[in-house]
């Protein structure tokens, strides 16, 4: 990490400079923009005209995001962004509970369109738990402690690490014969595209040059691609799309609400409100900015708002939440450049990538297992990072009482589903989501079991 800035907050690099830096940032995210909708997509069985334009939405809507989140707007002494260089993309903390809550759609014998559309109205719904969090941080931090937000953390990224090894092993459609009838699920084939993305990875977090360790991710989908067109895996001869625009239309797939779905995206956008106040600290300790004060404080509630809003937005335009993205702190760490005119740019980069169908089409057609190698180091590295908020707390009597029950509710109902089968239907939606289940228990308990005196 540098210890001196190149280009502070408000400076204006050269604009040769300015789109080098903002290159190198879209290079640290392209890939973990995408990914969260690819895995949806797929989780779903979406047809590829709508997984295309999901995916192209996501890039596009995180390029609106990023200028949400770095534009400031000022009302009273409310405003509206954190005013940082916080580059937003799609969360991954909604992935597990999106598939979980489509496919229960899925078994009403529901349209693509009208699992989106439900989706997305309770998504936007959700959103504005987000909105109220940041209204009333100071309160919520009370109840919602390092604890609970490290147990559902934990949670997202243990329940995810099962989609991720589906991927490596060659996603839910190798499982099905008559969908693929050449591939086999978990092939020698599949696991050797899956091994080199993951021994890539680590191969480059290893070397000392920045760039490196900064587009691992990149540099190694990218190796795995070269293998897959070595292996007939991986081929664009007959690419090409209906239309050389996808036009962001705000409610495509139209609007309703899914009264299951409520609770469980409730409590992540809580948990991603606080996640949000620990980036945009590493982002305004990075940048030289103050950690403390009337600034710090607007900052850091300006940046928790636009990020809820941030997420009504993308469901507006047909897409998954934003948040903040860790990635764009350690770019800053290493380049020294802090300006928000350099993310300016990486927002209008992306925002061109989302409106050419051809994008999102090519990461279509990235075989499962070279996309799946990649997001089980991402799907660990978020139950490492629950596992880090957890330690933050002092795990006494108390609290070892609190993650016992919580992970083994939310771990028990995402393994046996069954123990739910006699509840009534609204219940059993409810609380078959991993995600849902622990953060309730975690509140609950937060909040019912007397903390012991030190």
């Amino acid at each position: 990490m540098k210890d001196e800035l190149i280009y502070h907050l408000n400076d204006k690099p050269p604009l040769s400079r300015a789109i080098l830096a903002a290159l190198v940032h879209l290079l640290a995210m392209f890939v973990a923009v995408i990914t969260p909708s690819l895995i949806i997509g797929k989780g779903l069985g979406l047809s590829p005209e709508n997984a295309t334009r999901i995916v192209s939405m996501s890039l596009f809507a995180s390029g609106v995001a990023g200028f949400i989140q770095m534009m400031t707007l000022r009302i009273g002494k409310f405003q509206i962004g954190s005013g940082l260089l916080s580059v937003q993309g799609t969360s991954f903390n909604f992935v597990s509970a999106i598939i979980a809550g489509g496919l229960i759609l899925r078994k009403q014998d529901l349209s693509d369109a009208e699992i989106l559309a439900a989706i997305f109205g309770t998504l936007m719904l959700c959103s504005i738990t987000e909105m109220l969090v940041s209204i009333s941080l100071k309160y919520v931090k009370r109840i919602i402690s390092n604890l609970v937000c490290g147990i559902v953390v934990t949670i997202i990224g243990l329940t995810l690490i099962s989609a991720g090894l589906v991927s490596a092993g060659g996603g839910f459609s190798s499982m099905n014969k008559d969908l693929a009838p050449n591939l086999q699920f978990a092939s020698l084939e599949n696991l050797a595209l899956s091994g080199v993305v993951l021994l890539s990875i680590v191969i480059f977090n290893s070397f000392k040059k920045p760039i490196f360790r900064v587009g691992a991710l990149f540099f190694s989908i990218i190796i795995g691609l070269i293998l897959a067109i070595f292996l007939n895996r991986f081929d664009l001869s007959n690419l090409h799309t209906s239309s050389l625009f996808i036009v962001p239309e705000p409610l495509y797939y139209g609007l309703s609400i899914e009264l299951s779905l409520i609770l469980p995206f409730a409590i992540i956008f809580i948990v991603t409100s606080l996640e949000t106040i620990g980036d945009i600290s590493a982002t305004s300790e990075l940048s030289r900015e103050p950690m403390s004060g009337e600034l710090y404080e607007r900052r850091l509630r300006g940046g928790v708002f636009a990020n809820g809003f941030n997420s009504l937005v993308s469901a507006f335009f047909n897409t998954f939440p934003n948040s903040c993205f860790g990635q764009n702190n350690a770019v800053i760490a290493l380049s020294g450049v802090a300006s928000r005119y350099v993310g300016y740019i990486v927002c209008i980069m992306l925002m061109i990538c989302g409106v050419f169908p051809i994008v999102a089409e090519f990461a279509l057609r990235i075989p499962e297992p070279v996309i799946g190698g990649a997001i089980l180091v991402m799907f660990g590295t978020i139950a490492a990072t629950g596992i880090k908020i957890i330690s933050r707390e002092e795990l006494n009597k108390r609290s070892v009482m609190i993650l016992s029950i919580s992970l083994a509710l939310g771990l028990g109902v995402s393994t046996q589903p069954l123990i739910l089968e006699h509840l009534p239907d609204f219940l059993k939606n409810l609380f078959g989501s991993a995600v849902a289940t622990a953060g309730f228990s975690a509140i609950l308990l937060e909040i019912l079991l007397p903390k012991e005196e030190k």
